[in-house]
């Protein structure tokens, strides 16, 4: 007769061999589990030093073509702006080094730079309106003629426009009465300051769009105005370009604004000015710009290519 101890050590034994195996399956999952996230670890290591490598490599690239392009950048520009005067249009936030860059590129290229007007952020604040207007009517030269329902800001870009560049081959060089007094009104103003002498008619603009995209409320309008002075300029000129790095190319940037406004069909942009080849590509756009061509360069979004395809042709000053 099984009495009860029989099944209480029966019970015991198998609650034992349960437990055994589960300690055993565990003990050999485990093993294998570790073994697989080891193996993917490992992977996830050479994975990343690949790509370190690769990073490496292609940072050693651009390293050697900016290298490239500042050695030969005087040689590839040289007299292309043969004969012409560029002004530079510095706006809130541009970068000094790029606008240097370019304007002494330009005189490698056989420009002369007439000079360099800031504008001051006070020219965008909404509560300046009034006064600009105001100022920008008072100063009009009798050959400057505002468009129908003209802005605030078609109004300034048009006066200042008119006394910074021309198209007449007799008037570079010269600083008139009537330019002199419009600079001086909006310096007094406070919208803008100068060096150089700019007020001496170039035939070219590059204007120096913000490194940083307009983020507060109204940054939209200060592009606006901005893209107004830049068209102003190419109308009045025989061509304007607009430079700024990658990022005046995203969203909120002068440079993105452009690319989605009409002055895109009259104006040129660089996305890449920053760069030494992109400071060529601005030389090469605004000799593109002297025989009525315009394009959009550089990598952001809107692009025709990285430079004019095909290049205009060395020596040939439009």
């Amino acid at each position: 007769m099984i009495d009860f101890r029989y099944h209480l050590v029966s019970i015991v034994a198998i609650f034992l061999a349960l437990a055994l195996g589960i300690v055993l399956g565990s003990t050999t999952l485990s093993d294998s589990v570790s073994d697989t996230l080891r193996q993917q670890a490992n992977q996830a290591a050479k994975t990343a030093q690949q790509a370190r490598n690769q990073q490496r490599q292609l940072q050693q690239q651009v390293n050697g073509q900016e290298q490239f392009a500042n050695v030969l950048s005087p040689q590839i520009v040289a007299n292309r702006l043969k004969g012409q005067s560029v002004v530079m249009v510095e706006t809130p936030g541009a970068g000094n080094d790029s606008i240097e860059q370019v304007s002494e590129l330009a005189k490698n290229a056989g420009a002369t730079v007439t000079g360099r007007v800031t504008i001051q952020k006070n020219l965008l604040d909404d509560d300046e309106r009034i006064t600009v207007d105001e100022l920008a009517t008072q100063l009009k030269a009798d050959d400057v003629v505002f468009p129908e329902n003209a802005s605030t800001y078609q109004k300034a870009g048009a006066v200042l426009a008119d006394a910074l560049v021309t198209k007449d081959p007799t008037e570079p060089g010269r600083e008139d009465a009537a330019s002199g007094a419009v600079l001086n009104g909006f310096k007094e103003a406070g919208y803008i300051t100068s060096s150089g002498k700019p007020g001496q008619h170039a035939t070219l603009a590059v204007m120096m769009g913000p490194a940083t995209p307009f983020a507060y409320d109204g940054g939209g309008e200060d592009n606006k105005a901005l893209i107004s002075l830049a068209s102003a300029l190419d109308a009045a000129g025989r061509g304007t370009v607009v430079g700024g790095p990658s990022t005046s190319a995203q969203e909120g940037g002068l440079i993105a604004a452009l690319r989605d406004s009409d002055a895109e069909e009259s104006v040129s942009t660089v996305d890449v000015v920053d760069t030494a080849s992109g400071q060529v590509v601005a030389i090469l756009a605004l000799q593109n710009e002297m025989s009525g061509k315009t394009g959009q360069y550089g990598t952001g979004a809107g692009v025709s290519g990285y430079l004019p395809s095909p290049a205009p042709t060395a020596g040939k000053n439009g």
